[in-house]
């Protein structure tokens, strides 16, 4: 007689993964967009789990908290800025245009990101007592820095910019520039009575931004000068940095 093995259905746990990440990624959507509008204080669970179609009970079971939401949401927007910078090609044997490239970079991310702004005001509300819970934030900066500092010891063996640069500075410089004009830019706007949303003010003050960081940076740039017609810098000198320099770079007077 022969004796039947009756087999158990298989559990389809790569179904079940892929459903409680899609829940969770659509909780995390939700409040990035929940919190920038509403703030940390206005942006409440129910509201949140609405945005989501979800329940607040998922929220506690993926989050933990309000707060463990808030952190996750923050450490979101820091990686998605970090991954774009990382697939940014960039060539650090050619410093100048490498520069230029990150600079551009980080004014459109801040400029195309509003949300990115938003939500860091935010937490900069609170003094960071949220971001300063997580074990990752830093991972983020540090790509950045690196990057930074990779190209900035370049530009120094060619004798293109100075040796005495520190790439945190450098990035500073850089994300205040970006941050400043599109967190304030309303008010700005009002205030110096400029349309500086409009496409030729981003321009020019991405231009601006660009020349004012390669003039901080180059080597000549803290040599003085003795008078109009005889700079310390030769003339060779001064034809090999504009050489590496995009012409797009070069602010516009207007």
């Amino acid at each position: 007689m022969e004796r039947k093995v009756v087999t158990k259905p298989q559990r389809r746990t790569g179904v079940r993964e892929a459903a409680a990440q899609a829940t969770r990624d659509s909780i995390l959507k939700a409040a990035t967009k929940v919190f920038a509008k509403y703030g940390y204080d206005g942006g409440s669970v129910e509201k949140i789990s609405k945005a989501a179609k979800s329940y607040d009970r998922m929220i506690y079971y993926y989050f933990g908290s309000k707060e463990g939401l808030f952190i996750a949401v923050l450490e979101g927007i820091y990686q998605r800025m970090d991954d774009a910078e990382a697939a940014i090609a960039l060539d650090a044997s050619r410093p100048v245009d490498a520069l230029t490239e990150v600079i551009r970079f980080v004014l459109g991310y801040y400029r195309k990101n509003p949300e990115f702004v938003t939500l860091l005001n935010t937490e900069n509300l609170h003094k960071g007592r949220h971001i300063s819970k997580s074990l990752r934030a830093r991972e983020y900066s540090s790509r950045a820095v690196a990057i930074i500092a990779e190209i900035l010891a370049s530009g120094a063996s060619q004798g293109l910019f100075r040796k005495d640069l520190v790439a945190r500075d450098i990035y500073l410089l850089i994300a205040s520039t970006g941050y400043f004009y599109t967190s304030n830019r309303h008010t700005l706007t009002a205030f110096l009575g400029e349309p500086l949303e409009s496409p030729e003010a981003i321009a020019h003050w991405e231009d601006f931004v660009i020349e004012t960081l390669l003039r901080t940076v180059r080597a000549d740039a803290d040599e003085p000068q003795d008078d109009e017609n005889n700079s310390t810098t030769s003339h060779e000198d001064t034809s090999k940095w504009q050489k590496s320099q995009p012409a797009a770079s070069r602010a516009r007077s207007s």
